[in-house]
């Protein structure tokens, strides 16, 4: 089997958006274009949510605006509902949205306002829109390895959720540990399962590093024939709606971590070093990913 990953670069959505402070727009468009310098090809770039919910996304128009034209990259824009489906596709620059489905009531509440039921609707519903207009829709079950409020998540509701989101249309499929509890056996028996079920949709996975299992999770993925992982610049990010959820894999640790066990990834290490150094000064804290301050190797 050919040893490629494909990496997803969510700094700009995903790690932003749990920061106490919101980042200039000018600073997330440079956190874009050093990206894109570093060798990423998908990256999201903004949600389009509620400012006054999540006020760090609050410029996404600002920021599709604004994205470098000529580029050969998708730009992924994360929607919960049909109004910000309509804000994306009015930017004219989205390629990709994503939705959200929960695997837990408690958490759908806090997060979206959905039951399980009702946040696997509005994701059939946006997968279609979507697809009728042209762009590439996907869907990440978000809690699918644990729940800050119901705790454990039994693996056949990922699967059903799985199962009627490839039945919808999604053309890809994540399942994330929202928040960092999860453990490589129970990576490699999920992603089996949903493997099984839903056929030839392509799988990612969405691992958080709160409790330090996240690096160790991206390898059972990769085991499981996942192909397709979600980092970000610094490890920055976390969920706003979930306790103590910390934040994603560091893109430049997971790249160190993959190119000394022989995987591919096409992106630029010492360049995703720099980037996550330079976010470091805009953030004024030294970001968690370990590069930044260890280095590579061979010194």
């Amino acid at each position: 089997m050919e040893k490629r990953v494909e990496i997803v670069e969510v700094s700009p959505r995903d790690g932003l958006q749990n920061e106490p402070g919101v980042v200039a727009t000018e600073n997330k468009l440079e956190l874009i274009d050093r990206a894109l310098r570093a060798g990423v090809r998908r990256i999201e770039v903004a949600s389009f949510v509620h400012p006054k919910l999540v006020p760090q996304m609050a410029d996404a128009e600002a920021v599709c605006a604004a994205l470098p034209n000529g580029q050969q990259a998708v730009f992924v824009a994360l929607v919960l509902n049909r109004k910000g489906l309509d804000r994306a596709l009015a930017t004219g620059r989205v390629s990709e949205i994503g939705c959200v489905a929960v695997a837990s009531d408690r958490f759908g509440r806090e997060n979206q306002r959905q039951s399980v039921d009702q946040s696997i609707e509005m994701c059939i519903q946006l997968i279609a829109a979507a697809n009728s207009a042209g762009l590439r829709a996907q869907a990440t079950i978000s809690v699918a390895f644990g729940c800050p409020f119901e705790g454990e998540i039994p693996l056949d509701r990922v699967v059903e959720i799985a199962a009627e989101l490839a039945r919808a249309g999604a053309r890809e499929i994540a399942l994330a540990d929202t928040i960092g509890v999860a453990v490589p056996t129970q990576v490699e028996e999920s992603f089996a399962a949903v493997g099984d079920a839903i056929g030839d949709v392509p799988l990612r996975a969405h691992f958080h590093n709160t409790r330090n299992t996240g690096f160790a999770n991206a390898h059972a993925a990769l085991n499981a024939g996942v192909r397709i992982l979600d980092a970000s610049i610094g490890g920055i990010g976390g969920c706003p709606f979930a306790p103590r959820a910390t934040g994603n894999i560091a893109t430049e640790d997971l790249l160190f971590m993959l190119e000394r066990m022989g995987w591919e990834t096409g992106l630029d290490l010492e360049e995703t070093i720099r980037a996550a150094g330079w976010l470091g000064t805009v953030l004024n804290r030294p970001v968690p990913g370990m590069l930044s301050r260890a280095g590579t190797f061979p010194l």
